[in-house]
């Protein structure tokens, strides 16, 4: 069998990656790609001929192209990350499923439920993975709040205060990610974080989405940067989360989480991971040491090809796009949207 088909049958020791979309979160993909030890980078794909050139550069003279269908025909090329705007996910999966690549493609899995629908039969049929780059998932807190839940230590969840607060992180005021039609909002770009992993510590069917947002930044942006939502399991359990990306000042992310279960309560402090500095340039964090949350969820990833089960399933990245368009269908209308109507 050819390297580049890479079915689940071909198993290859080492797993030829090609990037696609040589952006900002691209840099962080080719980071994990360069420190993992079953994976090769097998070229970068931009349609920008110079930004496509500089980071093949950057990545040790790297392979490099402006049209994906010709990237795909590379022999070593057995899976690709997709780093591209929002729309354009629906799109690019189709080709790259039709070319027999596994994809990690960067949230949202699609912007329409029914193109995240179209991706995970058109992955199914051709027998390879697809997952959805929900980076949170991977990061120790999340993790550690998952495994508290699982170990019974607080019984049931029924109530979970979840927030991520923090300050403008788009390059400008012509960044696609403000643009709702590219990005499909904000609530299906970074709420979805939240509303993803929620569900996934709960380990319960959500029923319904309430949000309101809010545009603290300025009037004029076109997606709301402050949203605040509640998330209706099917077994009566509530999540209200909190996503701003308007705080100030803007280099302070403020996190906290709170479940309570039948048992007991599980709190995580906002500064739980790293170190508030003071000095005379002002108010800053120390980094946390803490697992590499892209470096982790490459492993997933690259662990799935070879036939482990996935950590984040293909439906899973579905259901996370059917709760970030109900999250923004809430918004326009000002009522609770059930899953099941924007599923």
């Amino acid at each position: 069998m050819e390297r580049g088909s890479a079915t689940l049958d071909s198993r290859p020791e080492q797993t030829g990656v090609l990037v696609v979309g040589a952006g900002a979160i691209a840099n962080e993909h080719l980071r994990a790609i360069q420190a993992a030890g079953t994976a090769t980078l097998a070229g970068i794909v931009d349609v920008d001929a110079g930004r496509a050139s500089a980071s093949a550069h950057a990545n040790g003279g790297a392979r490099w192209a402006t049209d994906l269908a010709e990237a795909l025909s590379w022999p070593e090329v057995d899976a690709c990350i997709v780093c591209t705007p929002n729309h354009t996910h629906g799109a690019i999966g189709q080709q790259i499923a039709q070319a027999g690549k596994h994809m990690l493609v960067e949230k949202p899995l699609a912007t329409t439920v029914q193109d995240a629908t179209a991706l995970v039969e058109a992955f199914a049929n051709q027998h390879t993975v697809l997952m959805a780059a929900h980076t949170h998932r991977h990061y120790d807190y999340a993790r550690a709040v998952k495994a508290a839940i699982d170990d019974g230590t607080i019984g049931r969840p029924v109530l979970a205060r979840f927030a991520i607060l923090g300050g403008w992180i788009w390059p400008d005021w012509r960044a696609w990610m403000i643009d709702p039609v590219k990005s499909g909002g904000h609530s299906l770009h970074n709420g979805v974080h939240l509303l993803d992993l929620v569900t996934w510590w709960f380990g319960e069917k959500p029923a319904t989405v309430y949000v309101r947002g809010q545009k603290q930044t300025g009037a004029t942006l076109g997606v709301y940067d402050y949203l605040e939502m509640v998330l209706r399991f099917e077994n009566g359990a509530t999540a209200i989360c909190e996503m701003s990306r308007g705080h100030r000042p803007a280099n302070i992310g403020h996190r906290d989480v709170l479940v309570a279960g039948t048992k007991g309560e599980l709190a995580l402090a906002w500064d739980g991971e790293s170190s508030l500095v003071i000095d005379e340039r002002g108010t800053g964090q120390v980094p946390p040491v803490s697992t590499n949350g892209f470096q982790a969820q490459l492993e997933a990833f690259l662990a799935a090809i070879m036939g482990e089960p996935s950590a984040m399933s293909a439906e899973e990245g579905r259901r996370a796009v059917a709760m970030g368009v109900a999250a923004e269908r809430s918004i326009q209308t000002g009522l609770p949207v059930q899953l099941e109507e924007a599923a």
